[in-house]
Parts: C-alpha cells; sequence; structure tokens
C-alpha cells in the first residue's frame, strides 16, 4: 500500500470552505424565503451555484490535501463534470427544501436524496478524476458510512435552511449550523477518501491538470464566488432594510395622521386638539399672553341627517369644516370633535378679536350649502373663552367655552356667547345629569308609562304604547325630551332601548297571564337601535324568554329612519316580520316620503303626525289631503293610526274619516302599569260619543 499522508494547511482550508459555503446556502436561503418571482427564482439559483460550487471545492482541496509519494494530476472533463453535478443536484434541492411557507416529510425526503445523491456522485467522479493506471481499491463499509453521512448532511442541510430563513438575532445560529453542516460534509468526504487504498505504485500519465497551484487557485475563486454571494445577500439585506425603514416611517406618517385627524373631513381630532391646547397653556402662562378658545355647534345639523341620510349629513360637514378652514389664517387650528362640534384654538386672540372672528364665521356658515340636488342651511352656535380670564386648565376651558355654546344655543341659536361665570351653573347641571344617566338602569330607576290604544270608535282597547320615564332620585319625574338626546349621542339609547323592549315584553305577558289576550304593545325604536347589529338576536331572547305570540308587539320607527337608508330598511322589516314583529311607521307626514315609498317596506301601521291632527279641520284642505292617505293605506293593507286626540271634536271628525285606531290625552293619559287596572275599571262607563257618526263628505 501506498502511504498517503494529509497536508494540514489544506485540511484546514477545505473545513473553512465548507464552514462558508454552509453559511453562504443558510443566507441565501433567507433571501428565497422574503423575495417573490423572478427574484426568489435567481436567489434560488445563485445559491444553489454558491452552495455546490463550496462543496465541490470543499472535496477538491481535500483531495489535493491527500499528499503521495508521486505527483497526481486530474481528468479535467471529469473534473468539470463533478462540479457541474454538485451545482444542478444543489439548485434542485434548495428548490426543495427553502421554498413555501412548509417543509412537508416529502419534499426534505426529496431534497434530501437528491442533494446527497448528488454530493456522492461528485466525490466518487472526483476521486475517478485522478489519473493512476491502476484502479482504486474500495473499503465497502466506509463506502456505505461515507454515502449514509452524505444523505444525513444533506437532510440536516436542507432542514436547517429552512427553519434559519427568517426571525430575529439569526447571525449566531446560521453560525452554528454552517458549523455543524460544515462538519458533516467534510466527514462525508474524509469518510470517502478513508475508503480509497492504493495498493501498489502507479505511473502517472502524461497529460491532465497538475495539482501545483491547483488548491490555491480553486480556494481563492472558490472563496470569491462565496464571498461575492455573501456581500451580494448583505447589500440586499441592506437595501431590505432601508426599504423597510422607509415603509415604517411613511406607515409612522399615516398612523400619526390617522390618530391625529378626523378622518372624514381631515383636521385634527380631539387628541391633537389637546395636545396644542396643552403647549398654548403653557406658552401663554410663560409669556403672560392671551388666546381664545372656541367651542362650535350646528344648529339644524341632525334634522338634516336623520331626512336626507348620513351620506349627505357627511357631505355637509365636509364642506362646513371648508368654508370654516377658508376663514382662517395658518395660525388658527380648527379641530373636529365628532359630529357635528367643532373647536377653534387662536393664540394670541384678544377679546375683540375673538368676538370678530366668531361674527364673521357665523355670517359664513348662514349661507346655503348646494350639495348637488340639495340646498341646505345649517347655522352656527359659538362659545367664546379666553385664557385667563375664564380658566386655567384645558378641562376648565373646554368645559367653560362648552357652556357658552349651550347658552348661545338656548337664546335662539345662530350666534355666538361669551362665557360668564352663571352659565357653568347650567352645564354643570346637564353635565351631572349625563352622568347620572350612566347609573340609571343599575339603580333601576327606568319607568315605562303606558298610552292606551283605541279602536276608532274609542270604546274597544286594543293595547298600548309604553313610553319611557326617569324617575330621577333628587330632580322626580324627568320626561324623554330631557335625557334621550343625550343617550343618543353617547350611545347609550341602544342599552336603554333594549331594556324598554325587555321591560315592555314582561308586562305584556303579565296582562295575557291576567286575561288580556288580544292586548298589544308598541315600542319606539331609535335610529341608532333599529340599525344595530344584534337587534334581531336581542329581540329573539326576548319574545322566547316571555313567551310572546306573534303579532302582539309593535315597534314604532319615524318616517325619517324608514327613509334613510330605504334599501336598509326593507331588509331588516323583513327580518322583524319573520320573527312575527310588526313596524309602524311613526311621525308620517312631515318628511318627504310617500305611500308609494311604503308599500315596499312590508309596514303593518301608519301613525299620522300630531301636527296633522291638531291642524286637522271638516272640510279643510288637511281633510281632503288625509282622506286621500287613507285611500291609499286601505289599498297597501295598511293601518291608519292618529294620535294626539285630545278633542271630541277630533275623536268625530278621525273616526269618520275612517282611522282604524286612536289614542291621545281625551282616550288616556300614560299611565304606569300598576294603575292600568283602575283605568281599564273605568272603561265601563260611556265614553262621550256614539259609535254612530256620521262620515265626512268625501270620507271612504
Amino acid at each position: 500500500m501506498l502511504l498517503v499522508t494529509w497536508d494540514s494547511v489544506l485540511v484546514t482550508v477545505s473545513l473553512i470552505v465548507a464552514f462558508i459555503a454552509a453559511f453562504t446556502a443558510l443566507d441565501t436561503a433567507g433571501r428565497v424565503a422574503v423575495s417573490r418571482g423572478c427574484l426568489a427564482k435567481l436567489w434560488l439559483i445563485g445559491g444553489g451555484t454558491a452552495m455546490g460550487i463550496g462543496v465541490w471545492a470543499m472535496h477538491f482541496i481535500g483531495m489535493l490535501a491527500m499528499m503521495m509519494p508521486m505527483t497526481m494530476r486530474y481528468d479535467v472533463e471529469l473534473t468539470a463534470i463533478s462540479l457541474l453535478v454538485a451545482i444542478i443536484t444543489a439548485i434542485f434541492a434548495f428548490a426543495q427544501g427553502v421554498q413555501g411557507s412548509h417543509l412537508t416529510r416529502r419534499r426534505l425526503v426529496r431534497g434530501t436524496l437528491i442533494m446527497g445523491s448528488g454530493i456522492i456522485v461528485m466525490h466518487y467522479l472526483g476521486m475517478n478524476a485522478l489519473m493512476i493506471e491502476t484502479p482504486i481499491n474500495w473499503n465497502l463499509p466506509l463506502v456505505a458510512l461515507s454515502v449514509l453521512i452524505a444523505y444525513a448532511a444533506s437532510g440536516a442541510a436542507l432542514w436547517l435552511a429552512f427553519h434559519l430563513r427568517q426571525g430575529e438575532s439569526l447571525l449566531l445560529l446560521r453560525a452554528c449550523a454552517a458549523l455543524v453542516m460544515g462538519i458533516a460534509i467534510a466527514g462525508m468526504h474524509y469518510t470517502g477518501m478513508a475508503a480509497a487504498e492504493f495498493v501498489m505504485p502507479v505511473s502517472m500519465q502524461h497529460h491532465g491538470a497538475s495539482e501545483e497551484g491547483l488548491a490555491v487557485w480553486v480556494t481563492i475563486i472558490t472563496l470569491s464566488i462565496l464571498g461575492l454571494m455573501l456581500l451580494i445577500s448583505m447589500l440586499d439585506a441592506q437595501l431590505r432594510a432601508a426599504r423597510l425603514a422607509a415603509k415604517l416611517k411613511r406607515a409612522n406618517s399615516e398612523l400619526r395622521q390617522l390618530a391625529m385627524h378626523d378622518n372624514l373631513t381631515a383636521l385634527p381630532n380631539r387628541v391633537m386638539l389637546e395636545q396644542q391646547l396643552t403647549t398654548e397653556i403653557k406658552q401663554a402662562t410663560l409669556q403672560d399672553e392671551n388666546f381664545a378658545l372656541m367651542f362650535m355647534d350646528l344648529d339644524g345639523f341632525k334634522a338634516i341627517n336623520d331626512t336626507w341620510g348620513h351620506h349627505v349629513g357627511d357631505r355637509l360637514l365636509i364642506a362646513v369644516a371648508d368654508r370654516l378652514r377658508d376663514e382662517l389664517s395658518e395660525e388658527i387650528l380648527l379641530a373636529r370633535l365628532g359630529g357635528d362640534e367643532f373647536v377653534l384654538l387662536c393664540p394670541q386672540f384678544h377679546l375683540h378679536q375673538a368676538t370678530k372672528l366668531a361674527q364673521r364665521l357665523v355670517q359664513v356658515i348662514d349661507a346655503p350649502f348646494d350639495l348637488d340636488r340639495y340646498s341646505l342651511r345649517v347655522s352656527l352656535s359659538v362659545g367664546i373663552v379666553i385664557f385667563p380670564l375664564h380658566g386655567r386648565s384645558q378641562q376648565e376651558l373646554m368645559f367653560n367655552a362648552d357652556s357658552a355654546m349651550y347658552h348661545t344655543k338656548h337664546s335662539g341659536r345662530n350666534g355666538w356667547c361669551l362665557f360668564e361665570p352663571a352659565m357653568s351653573a347650567v352645564a354643570q347641571h346637564q353635565l351631572a345629569l349625563a352622568n347620572d344617566l350612566w347609573n340609571a338602569l343599575e339603580y333601576h330607576e327606568m319607568r315605562l308609562f303606558y298610552q292606551p290604544k283605541f279602536r276608532a270608535g274609542g270604546t274597544v282597547l286594543i293595547g298600548f304604547e309604553a313610553l319611557l320615564r326617569w324617575q330621577h332620585p333628587r330632580r322626580g319625574l324627568l320626561m324623554p325630551d330631557m335625557f334621550l338626546a343625550r343617550a343618543e349621542k353617547t350611545g347609550q339609547i341602544v342599552a336603554l332601548g333594549n331594556w324598554v323592549i325587555n321591560e315592555a315584553c314582561r308586562q305584556l305577558r303579565q296582562w295575557h297571564d291576567e286575561g288580556n289576550g288580544d292586548w298589544t304593545v308598541s315600542v319606539n325604536l331609535s335610529a341608532l337601535q333599529f340599525q344595530q347589529r344584534d337587534l334581531i338576536e336581542s329581540l329573539r331572547q326576548a319574545l322566547q324568554h316571555h313567551q310572546i305570540p306573534e303579532g302582539a308587539l309593535m315597534l314604532e320607527i319615524t318616517e325619517n329612519i324608514a327613509m334613510r337608508d330605504p334599501q336598509f330598511s326593507q331588509q331588516r322589516i323583513a327580518e322583524l316580520h319573520r320573527l312575527g314583529v310588526k313596524v309602524a311607521i311613526d311621525n308620517f307626514g312631515i318628511g318627504y316620503a310617500n305611500l308609494l315609498h311604503l308599500k315596499h317596506l312590508e309596514a303593518s301601521e301608519l301613525k299620522i303626525d300630531r301636527a296633522f291632527i291638531n291642524s286637522l279641520r271638516a272640510g279643510s284642505e288637511d281633510a281632503t289631503v288625509v282622506t286621500a292617505m287613507l285611500t291609499l293605506a286601505q289599498t297597501l293593507n295598511l293601518r291608519m293610526v292618529a294620535e294626539g286626540v285630545e278633542t271630541e271634536e277630533q275623536q268625530r271628525l278621525l273616526t269618520g274619516l275612517g282611522f282604524d285606531t286612536l289614542q291621545g290625552y281625551l282616550l288616556g293619559k300614560p299611565t304606569p302599569a300598576d294603575r292600568i287596572g283602575e283605568f281599564t275599571a273605568a272603561l265601563t262607563v260611556p265614553l262621550a260619543f256614539s259609535d254612530n257618526v256620521v262620515p265626512l263628505a268625501g270620507a271612504q
């Protein structure tokens, strides 16, 4: 046997090349994971090529490290083929192992077989490239061990390449993984080399590539290629980091814009106003300066929003914001708090400047707003405070400006008012009432009163309308107009509405159990409650819990609510009908809807607005209009209800016109449930007139 020794320097170089090749493969796998399309394919090819060259170079340098007492030459063609095999198999193995979001067992096995087979073929093809006359004797157990190591090393390499593609603090992990991979690849090579036995002297051929200088050139070229791949990868990472930083900066800017500005009008919102107001207070305090704060609210906006819908209301708010902005200088901050509330922060403004600006803004907003086919009019109510005359803290200034604005509203609207100390008492009263409202349900302070509904003759009681009252512990019984507007503004109206439905159903169940099974109850719905997502489910639970029969519960919505979004209203009313709940259209006749609009809504009743009833006279134009409405209602199978009946004359007239149902103070005032028994007992006394009423001329 030939004496074989090893060049320790070249062995070390081969190990270093193996480590760098493994690290390059892991790094390139990360680039493949974060790239898409053609760029991902380029990284795949580049990474596979670098890996193949690195593994081949490690093997070739390892072969050159084998020192025998002869000059060794290599077949150039076989050596080139072994390099090509290493590159191609590495690319295909990479395609199996590092692409996609999941590394399945099948893909891992397939990639392992491709890469392992490529390494084995490359290694033993490279050994056959040795130009010697006598064949090499192979130690088969060691050959088998080298094959096993090749597949194991390939599987480990692909598994690590996939799982170390992305994440934080990967540099150290990749270095450790590359060391493991490099040792495994080197272990396969040197095990395969140990399996080769040269048993006798050989005479070398006279052509082929000499080993002199090959190790140096192969090392330089390989390290250059691997270094170039790492450099490109680092540059790509830097570019990605720069792009990511730019995107984050842009995203932060957009988030700041969203956090600090109103989405609808693009004006600064409450957050920015509070920041600027705090800064202005500090600056004005240090420099002994004044500034003005104005709280502004639109008069008549709610009616427009309810009548024409949110899309028109939103466009009006944008137009108002634009008109206000055009009147202001750059140093003045105009903010929208929400709804139709705006605030002005005017640095270094004195009293005269503030009142002059407020007057100009009131006049500007008073002009009509032409929005396509709509010509809309709103007015502006302004409350003014001056720092430090009317407050020194942010909360005090905002509260006092709000108080002055409400004083303007109560004084006739469409104007401005400078804060005075007496105004805060009224505002505090309203604020305290709003705070108490949060606990009213919890403390069981809400009550339902029931107003009776009769057939048109006035002798047959058919049910009740549930009306909400607040039994305040200190202020007594409060009517809805004292608290419902605030409840709608804060969203508490939904909780109140759900309580009303459950309480009305509970009371109706009790009346049915007492023998009044033909009674019905109607409940008013707010716009917010009519649109809430879980209305149907809440109703279903209430009906099932109290065992309310179909048709016994009626929900009343105003004409404005019904016509705000006719398509949604049609869908929602159809859902209510499927649930066994009837729907009445309340306040009919004051909006822009008509019976032809309402025929698609499946409503059961129409309640004529009390304004019609109050002005109704025999033979009047209103009577003719109501008669026509009754005729159409009968055609559409709609029951007509008149509310606000207060005189016997109105009762006779409405009965003669052909109304189905009447309600009003003449027939019965809203009464607590525990006194309904007294009311029904009194019904045994004959009412004001007989059912024998002669219809008016023209009535159907």
